[in-house]
């Protein structure tokens, strides 16, 4: 079965076919040396169909020279070759092309255009740069040229050079950015925390908020920075925000959250958080927390209670486990049916939780903000018993 790819190859050949069609009567009255170009066409495509397509291109090259007219053939067999992942024979396509002196000036932008997404696609990213960068001032090219940069600017991690090129954007299309330069502002924010500059790190977090001012991400990092200056009481008011604000992501910061009221020794406080929060939320990390506080400072005995007691009216997978869990040390030690029962619950959970791409569905173990499938950013949420995937 011939491959996909070369029927879209086919596609040149048609229109050409049709306009010498259109034209036969014209072509009648040429001399054989300019009635070379169909042949050459069909010399071409034989190459193609042969799995020659270094010769082939060689072909359509030549075929270049003799008529101009042939520009729009060359762009699309560059654009499949790109497409199939050949970019090295689009690119040598299309570098051939803007050689060519004959070239209208629309031509020319054209071909520059596929050729910045060549190097772009080759990760040859200061030459697809200064491509875009010069089509940005191109009308017809503009939107997408910034596309393309604020997307090579992602992958180099020149945050504010990406930020740039959105506010351009939002220029020219009227679009709102604020939640993305909000995420980018983010990104600089945590390698500064990396760096362990929470100075600059809460700057750029504040540049973060007024972009965004419901930043999820932005709150956890300002909650981290204060954390890490023993500001422990401002980073729990900072970090209970999120419980109204985008309760899912309560999870990310739970254990850190915990931690602080302990380093406050505020014990009436964290009591209170548990006991409101698991009441509102359900939240199976939030259980568990709450199960471990009454076992550090009551013991097994009186855990299992309340976790009994909790599953009688809100049945959770991970509480169940977690049950399973405290007999291993009660006193009621467990049978082999337990084991097996531990084990099938421990998959469960595992299967079940984690993190999913609401734009595209992928899923991992660990937080993106900024989804590795589709690009997107802050389309990636946790999951878990509370907070199942969408259907």
């Amino acid at each position: 079965m011939l491959d996909p790819v070369w029927l879209l190859v086919l596609l040149p050949l048609a229109a050409a076919s049709g306009w010498f069609v259109a034209k036969r009567d014209d072509i009648r009255k040429q001399t054989p040396a300019e009635f070379n170009l169909p042949s050459a066409y069909f010399t071409g495509l034989n190459f193609l169909l042969n799995e020659q397509p270094d010769k082939a291109i060689e072909v359509f090259i030549k075929v270049l020279e003799l008529d101009s007219e042939t520009v729009e053939m060359h762009l699309t067999l560059g654009n499949l070759f790109r497409r199939r992942g050949e970019v090295e024979r689009a690119t040598r396509i299309h570098q051939n092309l803007i050689a060519r002196p004959s070239l209208s000036e629309s031509q020319r932008i054209q071909a520059l255009y596929e050729l910045a997404q060549d190097y772009f696609k080759a990760g040859l990213f200061d030459r697809a740069e200064s491509l875009f960068q010069e089509l940005v001032d191109i009308p017809a090219h503009a939107e997408s040229a910034l596309r393309y940069l604020s997307q090579l600017y992602e992958q180099e991690k020149e945050w504010n050079k990406a930020i740039s090129v959105l506010r351009q954007s939002e220029k020219l299309i009227g679009k709102d950015q604020s939640n993305i330069i909000a995420q980018y502002y983010c990104e600089m924010a945590e390698q500064a925390l990396s760096d362990k500059k929470t100075g600059t790190a809460n700057d750029y977090i504040q540049h973060a908020l007024e972009e965004d001012d419901q930043c999820t991400r932005a709150i956890i990092l300002l909650g981290e920075v204060q954390y890490h200056d023993a500001d422990y009481r401002a980073a729990v008011q900072t970090w209970r925000t999120i419980e109204q604000q985008d309760p899912q992501f309560l999870s990310e910061i739970i254990d850190k959250l915990l931690d602080a009221y302990r380093r406050l020794d505020d014990d009436q406080g964290l009591e209170k958080f548990l006991d409101e929060s698991l009441r509102k939320l359900r939240n199976p990390k939030l259980l568990i927390a709450k199960v471990k506080e009454l076992r550090s400072k009551h013991g097994d005995a009186d855990a299992e209670e309340f976790l009994t007691d909790w599953l009688g009216d809100n049945p959770s997978i991970t509480g169940f486990r977690y049950l399973m869990e405290l007999r291993k040390t009660g006193k009621d030690k467990m049978t082999d049916r337990d084991r097996i029962i531990d084990n099938v619950l421990t998959n469960t959970i595992n299967t079940n939780s984690g993190y999913i791409c609401q734009q595209c569905g992928f899923s991992g173990r660990s937080m993106h903000w900024h989804c590795p499938g589709c690009k997107g950013w802050t389309t990636i949420k946790p999951i878990n018993e509370a907070h199942p995937p969408a259907r």
